[in-house]
């Protein structure tokens, strides 16, 4: 990667990893798009609509750039409530990208997400080839973007790479309408009012990582000799499965008084419910050395220190 296009870029991932990229590889060699400009960057900005594929290739033909990173998409919850919009975002625009990659002969990377599992995927140490049949359009659109990579990197030689991501919690930007919203909304909370009321229920084990270790990750992917990457998209990556109470009890080593309660959210805890337990990331880390830095405890005390400064 010496330059490289992030669409969604003032989304959860792409608002950090933009900073991330740019520290990396320069300012002006990372170029931020996203529908709306809503802040200044240190580098170029240009406003993509990713479902435009011809605004789409030229931005990407004028920078002259060698990667694509596609983030444009609407997240599990937010899908289910307009599933069509759902659809022609996250597959209209997902195809738009692989095709401009494909003109342009660019490096490419989207993620997927353990959204692509269903209930009917093995729900402990989860593998990573395994049965795959979600049950919400957001899972639709993953598996299908999963095998739309891997479709282009057979028949086309396009350079694809993605990791299926768990839970991603951050302190720099807020939840934009994932089930696992409630595990960066509860630090908020701890801080703010010592208390949280989760709408997953309690004993709901869903897969975690903390936003400095998943960008590592996709940096670590990304960088990786293309010989070595047997799977190359999709890739199972997690830091930790917790449940809500797993949370509150890691906020209570450093907030004794905080408390915890419930009113389940049904629609959100059908999703959680459909997911695994836990994941297997074995693959991810023969493949190209995935490992991450942060356990749930050393996130917390990270998190609380950050939204308190915040």
């Amino acid at each position: 990667m010496k330059k490289i296009l992030v669409t969604g870029a003032f989304g959860q991932i792409g608002s950090e990893l933009v900073t991330k990229l740019s520290g990396l590889y320069g300012s002006s060699n990372v170029i931020a798009t996203d529908i709306k400009e809503k802040n200044q960057l240190d580098g170029p900005f240009e406003i993509i609509d990713v479902t435009d594929k011809q605004r789409l290739h030229d931005v990407a033909k004028k920078y002259e750039v060698d990667t694509i990173m596609h983030l444009a998409a609407l997240l599990s919850a937010t899908a289910e409530k307009d599933p069509m919009k759902a659809w022609n975002i996250n597959m209209g625009g997902l195809v738009n990208a692989l095709e401009v990659a494909r003109e342009l002969d660019l490096q490419f990377f989207t993620p997927s997400s353990i959204g692509s599992f269903g209930p009917s995927t093995p729900k402990d140490n989860t593998p990573q080839d395994t049965l795959q049949r979600p049950t919400t359009m957001y899972g639709v659109n993953k598996v299908a973007g999963e095998l739309l990579c891997d479709y282009y990197h057979e028949r086309f030689g396009l350079d694809t790479r993605g990791v299926r991501f768990p839970g991603l919690i951050s302190y720099e930007t807020l939840p934009g309408g994932g089930t696992t919203d409630y595990a960066v909304e509860i630090y908020y909370e701890a801080v703010k009012n010592k208390a949280y009321t989760s709408f997953i229920g309690e004993g709901t084990k869903m897969d975690m990582m903390y936003m400095p270790d998943a960008l590592n990750a996709i940096v670590d992917l990304m960088e990786a000799e293309p010989s070595e990457l047997e799977h190359r998209n999709a890739f199972n990556i997690t830091a930790f499965s917790a449940a809500p109470e797993d949370f509150a009890a890691s906020i209570q080593k450093f907030i004794p008084e905080f408390e915890l309660s419930y009113d389940v959210d049904p629609n959100r805890q059908a999703i959680a419910e459909s997911w695994p337990n836990q994941i297997d990331p074995t693959v991810a880390e023969n493949e190209w050395g995935f490992k991450t830095n942060y356990d749930l405890d050393k996130m917390t005390k990270d998190m609380l220190e950050k939204v308190k400064d915040k």
